[in-house]
Parts: C-alpha cells; sequence; structure tokens
C-alpha cells in the first residue's frame, strides 16, 4: 500500500484558514495548526470509518484533494482547544488542559475497556478516539503520565517523580489530577511530596536521560538530609556511552552548567606523560583539588584510554599503575562530595574491573536520538521564532533521525541567517530546505576559499 499523500501545506480549508504547521501524524492522520491559529484534525476515509461508532462523525468535513483524487476528513476545534496524539502530542502546558483530559479518561473509561495509548484526545468534544495500531498498550496510569511528561512513561501515581519531569505543575496539583482520573495514588505518594522540590534539569532532545539525571543526580543533591537517613550520601559515578556524535559530552556539558559546581576533566591532552609515574600523579592531584572544593564534579573524557582492560596487548606497567590509582580513587568520590561522569564509545575495551558495582554504579548507553527527539529539540529551538505556517518539523525531524543533535541546532541557525539574507519576516520552508542541503555538501559544491 503506498504512502498517503495528505493535504499540502498552505491548502485553503472549508472554513476559508490554511492548512499550517503538522504538529504531529501518523500513517492516517495529521494535527495541525491553521493559519488562525486553531488546531485541527485530517483523518483518512480509513480511520473515519473505524469511528462510525463514536458518534463524532457528523464534526468532520469531507475535504477532496484532486490532483491525486483522495479525500479526506477534517475537524477544526475553536481556538484554545487542544487536538492531541497520546504518542506524539503536542502535549499539555496548562492545568487546564491536564485536568480535562484526566476527566475524559477517566469517563471513556467506564464504557470501553480498550487501551487508549494511541488515541487522539479532542478537548473540545472531551473524547479520546483510538488509531488501531499494533503497538503495545499501556495502562491508564502510564498513559497519563506519558501524556503530562512530554512521552516519558512514567506512572502518573508515581507523584514525586513525574513532579520532576513536569516542572509546570506542583506535586499537590498532579495528585489532583491523578484522582480526576480515577486513579489509585501509591501508597506512600502522600510522603513523597515536599513541600521544598528540588531544581529541574531539562534537556531538550534528551527527556529519557534528563530524568535519569533528575532522579539519580539532582533529586539526592536537592534533598541531601532526607537522602543521608536512607544511606545515600552522594550521587554514584556514571559511565555514558554511545557511538561519537551520539550526545554525551552535550548533555553532561548541560548539567554541570546547570549544577553549577566546579569541574575538573581528566583526558589524554591534560594528563597523558611518557615518564613513569608522572600521569597516576596528575590524576592524583585532580582528585585531591576536586576533593578540596567539593561539591564538585570530575569528567573523565573518553575512558577507555585510561581505563582499558590490563590484560589486552601493549598493556605496560604504568597503565597497570594509572586503572590502580583510578581503583583507590573511584570509590571514595562519593565521600569527598565528587561526582564523577565518564564518557567512552568503547565500553567493549574497559577494564571489568572499573564496571563493578561500587565504582560506577550506573550504565547508561546513548544512542543516536530518533525523530520524536529530533522534533522536541526543534521545537525548543524554533520557540520564539518568526516561522511561517508551512514549516512541517515533523518531516525535518525524520530526515534528522539518527544524525547528531548539533545538527539540528545547526539547521535552526543556518535558516534563521538564510531568512535575513533573503530579507523576509518570516523562517520558511526554503530556508529550512536550504540549510538542510548545507548539512553534507556534495564535493561539486563544496566552496573552496584560498590562493
Amino acid at each position: 500500500m503506498s504512502e498517503i499523500k495528505f493535504l499540502p501545506q498552505g491548502f485553503i480549508l472549508p472554513d476559508g484558514t490554511r492548512k499550517g504547521l503538522i504538529l504531529a501524524q501518523d500513517s492516517n492522520w495529521q494535527i495541525v495548526k491553521t493559519s488562525a491559529g486553531n488546531y485541527a484534525l485530517i483523518v483518512s476515509p480509513v480511520l473515519y470509518e473505524k469511528w462510525l461508532n463514536f458518534n463524532v462523525i457528523n464534526l468532520f468535513v469531507p475535504v477532496k484533494l484532486e490532483s491525486e483524487n483522495m479525500k479526506f476528513f477534517l475537524l477544526s476545534c475553536k481556538k484554545d482547544y487542544l487536538i492531541s496524539s497520546i504518542q506524539f502530542g503536542p502535549y499539555p502546558e496548562k492545568i487546564i488542559e491536564a485536568r480535562a483530559f484526566a476527566i475524559t479518561l477517566h469517563e471513556m473509561r467506564k464504557n470501553y475497556n480498550f487501551s487508549f495509548h494511541d488515541a487522539i484526545y479532542l478537548e473540545q468534544f472531551s473524547i479520546l478516539l483510538p488509531t488501531y495500531t499494533n503497538k503495545d498498550s499501556l495502562s491508564d496510569d502510564i498513559i497519563l503520565g506519558a501524556w503530562l511528561s512530554g512521552g516519558v512513561h512514567i506512572p502518573a501515581t508515581s507523584i514525586n517523580k513525574l513532579s520532576r519531569l513536569v516542572n509546570w505543575m506542583s506535586p499537590q496539583e498532579i495528585k489532583s489530577i491523578t484522582k480526576s482520573a480515577g486513579l489509585l495514588l501509591e501508597p506512600d505518594s502522600d510522603s513523597e511530596i515536599d513541600s521544598k522540590q528540588g531544581k529541574i534539569f531539562s534537556l531538550p532532545g534528551r527527556s529519557k536521560l534528563a530524568a535519569f539525571f533528575n532522579e539519580h543526580i539532582i533529586e539526592i543533591v536537592s534533598n541531601q538530609e532526607k537522602y543521608k537517613r536512607a544511606g545515600i550520601n552522594f550521587p554514584s559515578a556514571i559511565i555514558l556511552y554511545g557511538a561519537p556524535g551520539c550526545g554525551k559530552t552535550f548533555a553532561v556539558d548541560k548539567l554541570v552548567k546547570f549544577l553549577d559546581w566546579p569541574c575538573y576533566r581528566i583526558e589524554a591532552s591534560s594528563v597523558a606523560s611518557p615518564y613513569i609515574h608522572d600521569t597516576s600523579r596528575k590524576i592524583a592531584a585532580i582528585f585531591d583539588e576536586a576533593a578540596q572544593n567539593a561539591p564538585s564534579v570530575i569528567i573523565i573524557d573518553e575512558m577507555d584510554a585510561f581505563l582499558s582492560d590490563r590484560n589486552m596487548q601493549n598493556s605496560g606497567l604504568h597503565h597497570v599503575e594509572e586503572i590502580s590509582e583510578f581503583l583507590r580513587r573511584i570509590p571514595e568520590a562519593p565521600e569527598k562530595k565528587i561526582l564523577i561522569i565518564a564518557m567512552t564509545n568503547r565500553l567493549d575495551a574497559i577494564d571489568p574491573a572499573i564496571l563493578r558495582h561500587g565504582r560506577f554504579d550506573h550504565i547508561i548507553e546513548v544512542n543516536m536520538p530518533n525523530s520524536s527527539e529530533i522534533k522536541e529539540l526543534l521545537y525548543s529551538l524554533f520557540d520564539g521564532l518568526p516561522l511561517s505556517d508551512d514549516i512541517d518539523l515533523s518531516g525535518l525531524a525524520e530526515k534528522l533521525a539518527g544524525r547528531p543533535l548539533s545538527d539540528a541546532a545547526f539547521i535552526v541557525k543556518e535558516s534563521g541567517r538564510l531568512s535575513v539574507k533573503a530579507n523576509k519576516n518570516f523562517i520558511d520552508s526554503e530556508c529550512i530546505e536550504a540549510a538542510y542541503k548545507s548539512l553534507s555538501p556534495s564535493q561539486e559544491n563544496t566552496r573552496k576559499i584560498g590562493f
């Protein structure tokens, strides 16, 4: 079956508005913003027919794309009423939207026993419409938590954890909304709600990694007394591993800036030495200085250069000495309030003794970003910039899937530059397409400046 060609950008809709920015889409539907600023839903005839039993068909207006001889069905909501995909957004930004969704979920559950994990939510009409995908179903507490947090699969009943991701609602408000959805709170959820919440760390395009940092670092340092009673004095050491360009350094730099602690880097250019004992002496000096200025962060960049397997060939006595220095220092770091974050592209090359619990308790794989993560970053970077209605960020995100996050940042900056150069009042699809093409120019088109 060939891919459906939806109504093109700028298409004049029955109410006289134009189809604008695509906010979310799948094979049989699109959620868009119109030129009037309201949300609209476009669905294929296949999905339209499946919704016959939901008594919403009279809300849709048929629209025909003459060039392709295709018929679609359009629903346009009043301004300020949300249309959202549970899987792909757009997600809520106001408490009133969150509460309306929770009530709808509760009421729908009284009459339907299937999962709403793939549903489209129509706020104006208080209904959830399934899209019949084959993806795994989710429980209602996960559905509510994912929708509130922007796609992270976390139960809404875990109030404290969810509040660290949803910084526009207080824990008390999340608790109230969860009850509105008819969900039973976890037994200790009331005790989880602190009157003084820690800071929230965000990382556009890397929401899962941000959630990990919030839970395992920010939460602990923001509530030290509470965690100290449980025997946890300081966050444990962490390893981030993944292919070059996956965003490890970007994420760590953002975290260090957020913590605002003294930061020390251990890398080949700063500690490597041809002299015996000199490298291990420099490593020890860095740990000593970090302890004197604690709380602090030590970043071990390209850790395979220092901490590779001692049993490998050409592993000299000086290398064994360096490993031993790390083995002594890393377990002591939490007691001295030193957060250690190591990065590598080759986890398989690291000495097994280093990877044991008690040294690095958390080993996190950082993959290249998928399309939804790229889209999240693009929305963040384009926020506040003048955009035309013809921009399809979902399509751009698909093109950039699997590429470094820095490529997305480059396109935003370059498209802005091109719009100014062309004396345009808005960044349009032409500017973005030109910026995208300049990411990987062909050999023939590469500019050469020289003599």
